[in-house]
């Protein structure tokens, strides 16, 4: 059991460090550093700031880090919070810099699976 936990303990540091390193690689060819703000954890670009103060004053930030979309995606979910979750109208320069930040920071990523079948073409449920 004792040399499980030492071996955990030395490999999750190690998976976090190669993550760390396995960033894209920008125009030089060289990998880029991606600042993180330390109370948040949201990658500091422009608009940061204004997501924090608009976002997290409702949910955490890990709540956004955790989600994925382009553009159109991040307004849906920001109307889906007006609409449901009591979010406060946002003027067009705020709703801008948040859906421009997002989009950039947080866009869809290709995971290798398929996109999940609509209902109709699913087959009968056996347990219905």
């Amino acid at each position: 059991m004792n040399g499980r936990i030492t071996f955990v303990g030395w490999l999750v540091p190690a998976l976090f460090a190669c993550a760390a390193l396995a960033q894209p690689a920008n125009e030089n060819g060289s990998a880029k550093m991606i600042t993180v703000d330390t109370e948040s954890g949201l990658k500091i670009a422009p608009g940061w700031e204004t997501v924090k103060a608009n976002c997290t004053a409702c949910h955490s930030a890990k709540l956004i880090i955790a989600h994925q979309g382009d553009r159109k995606t991040w307004l849906e979910m920001i109307r889906w919070m007006q609409r449901t979750q009591g979010l406060w109208p946002l003027d067009n320069r705020t709703e801008d810099t948040i859906l421009s930040y997002l989009a950039a920071q947080y866009p869809p990523e290709f995971i290798g699976r398929r996109a999940n079948l609509p209902a109709n073409l699913m087959p009968p449920n056996p347990w219905n």
